[in-house]
């Protein structure tokens, strides 16, 4: 039977209102904001919510992709269509655009939230992978006010963050702009979780890669950062024995369960080839 189970309903008519109603409600109440993550897990009970504070209201606050003095800010409430569409991203973060292509479909690009997809904690989703790849900071507010997390330190394990009671993420900052990214992804069909997917930043000197970040989905209980793959790869000038060095020492970062999308091997397998081949895109788009 997919019927949620019965809650109560606000709707915040602000920032402030919507942490004031998370602590009056304590633990049991969610926010609701695009919904696409949260309503298909109520209707399974897998999320059993007692209250769900909605937040669609607050789009003058929340809802925007812009340049602050060279730094990238995503509001919690812009929509994956609004990141798709931005002519910023396009310029700057080539894999953003990319790993959006591949969110799911047209209805839950256009209703899906930044916001949500990062505090959702699914290491199943395109976007964090993304956003860790170009160093991204997640600005959270709460009852104690605002602090800022880097979005590879703001998982805990499988849904889970780092966030506190009361706390709601208000925007995405990069200001990092690499020379250029990608971001590649198998699936089994259109609209599917990853089987494995791989982001890549990079900012290239002399011929070598003077920095990289790699970003790792669907491949361990938490979104993952291939720390050690990156270190392999800085001041080495680029070929395919490099690319593979790397994919190898990445794919023994990654932490992936075996399930309908394939084996730890095949996954494994995978995240060797797509570190390759997104390292082999953004070198080029370097160039």
């Amino acid at each position: 039977m997919q019927v949620p189970a019965r809650f109560e309903y606000e709707v915040a008519g602000s920032v402030d209102e919507a942490i004031s109603l998370l602590q009056r409600h304590g633990p049991e109440a969610q926010l609701l904001a695009g919904g696409h993550s949260l309503i298909p897990m109520m209707r399974l009970r897998l999320a059993v919510p007692e209250v769900l504070v909605d937040i669609h209201k607050l789009d003058d606050e929340l809802r925007y992709v812009r340049d602050e003095d060279g730094v990238l800010k995503i509001g919690a409430l812009a929509r994956h269509r609004d990141v798709l569409d931005s002519e910023l991203i396009e310029e700057r973060y080539a894999l953003l655009g990319e790993a959006e292509t591949l969110i799911a479909d047209p209805l839950v690009r256009n209703m899906g939230t930044v916001g949500g997809s990062l505090a959702n904690g699914d290491p199943g989703e395109d976007l964090p992978a993304a956003l860790v790849a170009i160093g991204c900071e997640v600005v959270v507010r709460g009852p104690d006010g605002e602090r800022t997390i880097a979005v590879d330190e703001l998982y805990a394990g499988f849904y889970e963050t780092i966030l506190e009671p009361g706390e709601i993420v208000i925007e995405a900052r990069v200001s990092w702009v690499p020379d250029a990214s990608s971001y590649v992804k198998v699936k089994r069909r259109t609209g599917d979780y990853a089987a494995a997917a791989i982001g890549v930043a990079l900012n290239m000197s002399g011929g070598e890669i003077e920095d990289v970040r790699i970003g790792m989905c669907g491949v361990g209980s938490t979104t993952l950062r291939a720390r050690e793959a990156e270190e392999l790869l800085r001041g080495q000038r680029p070929d395919a024995e490099l690319y593979k060095r790397a994919g190898e020492q990445a794919a023994e970062e990654s932490d992936p369960i075996e399930d309908a999308r394939g084996t730890v091997p095949f996954k494994q397998d995978l995240v060797k080839v797509l570190v390759g081949r997104s390292l082999e895109t953004a070198v080029e788009r370097a160039a």
